[in-house]
């Protein structure tokens, strides 16, 4: 790779340009099961450096020493399918894509490096939230979010990151810097007449969304969310006139383009809130359960099963790193009228209903109405109200720091997230997630279930020695029975977590191949020679990335 530095060097890329081998294996593995040491780790300076760099990388890759050679944006690492990992070049957008421009009531604009705890502080200044954050809220980044179209605990009433991007900048394959926004008929006709890459790009993809329009439409997976594949079907709609090619960028996992500046449209944060907490000994009534709850339009709806539960109790001082000595004391203290109701017995799930309001006396009064309304369920479940933010953060902390007491805690074994984001309609609950506990338990996989129950996405967390033959030959098996039974319920493959490494190869269980061939298409229109993080999403390979587990951890 000398030669592609020295390169850099003449085409003026001043942000730094590292090869040595200790930053090159910190870079290589991210929050997924896999591992991929780059040849360079690069940190640019502004989009300048980011245009030279893919210009470089696409003069060079006809070369055949170079015909791997390809770039990966890269920003906190916590993605869970292997998306920000790469063997050619990971590009960090941490060090100095890191500006918030601008926020607002109403808006934010800032950088695709800027992490989502210090973006979240900026807007709740003017009392707005940009809500699709996920669990890893502490963690991740606005890019990590816009890459992988992310969602967690306010979807159910807010909805995906896709919902909330009004512009991109995005530079292309051929290393220039573009505005993406939404066009109307005129705009579109507008850009498509252009002669240059950017025009050829917008009738490439209008011609392939519209001469396949209904097979498109058609294959809008059913589910309140999902991120796999690209979403075709929200670019371009007829009625309105309306074409917005933001909506394959987000989720896209940076394999058409980077993503060098966003722009955020904000909701109203939350002025008080307080949840009904349910532990529930029976599954059976789940999905009436879930549709009763519903009904009173909770603001968010989340639950995690027994094992979580009781890893939480076993680890219970593990809580000391995230809150401190005082703040574990005091979560103790706030558990203890908790730890009396569970003498009736563990619960199957423990199931947390959130609700917002603009008094404390509004979210006491829902949570108390929900609480009534299900008094005929007293014999399933008990039930405990948590009517401000300080009674209900107990659980929240369960529910959020699940995959850190997994990844962290559990001796000689070690997160797989390979089945961890399925979603399927909360009607089929009662019936899925027995069966879903069967594959589970046939494979003996010690694994936790935690999920967003308004929309049934769960994330199925096992732990296993991924290094040991034995280990690893139950991953694909597993894998297909859990994808075939998500497939039989008419949900989606993931939710939040996106395809990388991971569900890529397994994107034909879900689509027809007339769509997985137009979403090859599309890729190729983007990235014709490839170079944008490869062996991701559509073109990604079971044999590859099983070739890519990691051996040390």
């Amino acid at each position: 790779m000398d030669d592609i530095i020295q390169e850099l060097d003449k085409a003026g890329f001043v942000g730094k340009i590292d090869k040595r081998l200790k930053t090159r294996d910190l870079y290589s593995h991210d929050a997924s099961m896999f591992e991929m040491v780059p040849e360079l780790v690069v940190a640019p300076k502004d989009s300048n450096d980011i245009k030279e760099l893919v210009k470089v990388v696409s003069e060079n890759k006809n070369q055949k020493k170079h015909r791997n050679l390809s770039i990966t944006a890269r920003s906190a690492g916590t993605d869970m399918t292997g998306g920000a990992i790469n063997e050619s070049i990971v590009m960090d957008m941490t060090k100095h894509f890191n500006q918030i421009f601008e926020t607002n009531s109403y808006e934010a604009h800032a950088q695709p490096g800027v992490y989502y705890r210090d973006f979240e502080a900026e807007t709740l200044k003017h009392g707005s939230l940009m809500p699709s954050y996920p669990a890893s809220r502490d963690l991740c980044t606005i890019g990590g979010m816009v890459a992988n179209n992310s969602g967690g605990e306010k979807s159910l009433q807010y909805g995906k990151t896709e919902r909330f991007v009004t512009s991109l900048k995005v530079i292309f394959a051929d290393g220039n810097e573009y505005e993406v926004r939404p066009l109307n008929r005129e705009e579109l006709k507008k850009k498509m007449s252009k002669k240059d890459f950017e025009g050829r790009l917008y009738k490439r993809v209008f011609e392939l969304i519209d001469n396949n329009y209904d097979a498109i439409k058609a294959a809008e997976p059913n589910v309140s969310k999902d991120s796999t594949g690209y979403h075709l079907w929200n670019v371009w709609d007829r009625e309105t006139g309306i074409f917005d090619l933001n909506q394959i960028i987000i989720g896209s996992q940076g394999t058409l383009g980077i993503v060098t500046d966003i722009r955020f449209r904000l909701v109203p944060a939350p002025k008080h809130s307080g949840s009904l907490v349910i532990f529930l000994r029976k599954i059976d009534k789940l999905g009436e359960l879930i549709n009763k709850v519903m009904s009173h339009n909770p603001a968010t709806f989340e639950g995690f099963d027994n094992y979580t539960l009781m890893l939480s109790f076993k680890l219970f001082f593990y809580f000391r790193h995230s809150l401190g000595w005082w703040g574990m004391i005091k979560l103790g203290l706030q558990l203890i009228p908790s730890a009396l109701l569970l003498f009736k017995g563990i619960p199957k799930m423990v199931l947390l209903v959130e609700f917002n309001g603009d008094t404390p006396e509004e979210v006491a009064e829902k949570v108390h109405k929900l609480r009534k309304s299900l008094g005929k369920y007293g014999k399933y479940a008990a039930f405990e109200e948590d009517e401000t933010e300080e009674e209900e953060k107990k659980f929240w902390i369960m529910r959020r720091e699940s995959f850190n007491l997994l990844r962290k805690k559990v001796h000689d074994k070690h997160t797989a997230p390979f089945i961890d984001d399925l979603v399927v309609p909360p009607e089929h609950l009662p019936k899925f997630l027995p069966e879903l506990r069967e594959i589970i338990d046939r494979y003996k996989l010690l694994a936790t279930v935690a999920g967003h129950m308004g929309d049934g996405n769960f994330h199925v967390i096992p732990l296993m020695r991924i290094e040991e033959t034995l280990e690893r030959i139950k991953l694909a098996p597993s894998m297909r029975e859990v994808n075939q039974l998500v497939m039989k319920y008419g949900g989606s493959l993931s939710g939040e977590h996106n395809d990388g490494m991971t569900r890529g190869p397994w994107l034909h269980q879900m689509y027809e191949p007339e769509i997985i061939e137009l979403f090859k298409e599309t890729k190729n229109i983007f990235d014709p020679d490839n170079i944008f993080n490869p062996h991701k999403k559509t073109d990604a390979k079971w044999d590859f990335s099983m070739s890519h587990l990691r051996e040390h951890f």
